[in-house]
């Protein structure tokens, strides 16, 4: 019979663990496309155009869907559709709350594609994490209906 003291501890979730998510997630989304011209997204454009795909397109390309997937499972299924409209529509104003009182300069296209995609990165960050951050403010455990 097992009493439970085999059992590892558990270990809080913080502001670290949030900040690690938000980190991949800025990887995730700037290896995809940015505007500075290094991405896949430029790296595809620039095969195509000249000695065509290889191996490598394909494995990154592979490796950059597989995180799009966990990212954007774990917002669906924590946040839901409503709750990624009205994260994205509470990111969205922040940044032109911050425009307004002129924090930040949104004056370039580039500068906007800029703070859309940190923005992208940071619902998807908070989608990752949601769960743990529910259960600290609520003390409620959220679990998925699952058919095991």
């Amino acid at each position: 019979m097992d009493d439970g003291s085999n059992l590892k501890p558990h270990r809080s979730f913080g502001a670290i663990d949030v900040l690690w998510r938000w980190a991949v997630s800025i990887i995730l989304v700037f290896a995809t496309f940015n505007p500075s011209g290094y991405s896949y997204v430029h790296w595809l454009q620039n095969s195509l155009s000249s000695e065509g795909l290889a191996a490598g397109h394909f494995f990154a390309g592979l490796i950059l869907i597989a995180g799009w997937a966990v990212y954007l499972v774990a917002t669906k299924r924590s946040l839901g559709i409503p709750g990624t409209i009205l994260g994205a529509a509470v990111i969205g104003t922040g940044i032109w709350f911050l425009s307004d009182v002129g924090v930040i300069r949104a004056g370039s296209t580039t500068a906007i594609v800029w703070l859309s995609l940190i923005a992208l990165a940071t619902l998807l960050a908070v989608g990752l994490s949601w769960s743990h951050i529910w259960r600290r403010l609520s003390g409620q455990l959220e679990v998925d209906d699952a058919n095991d």
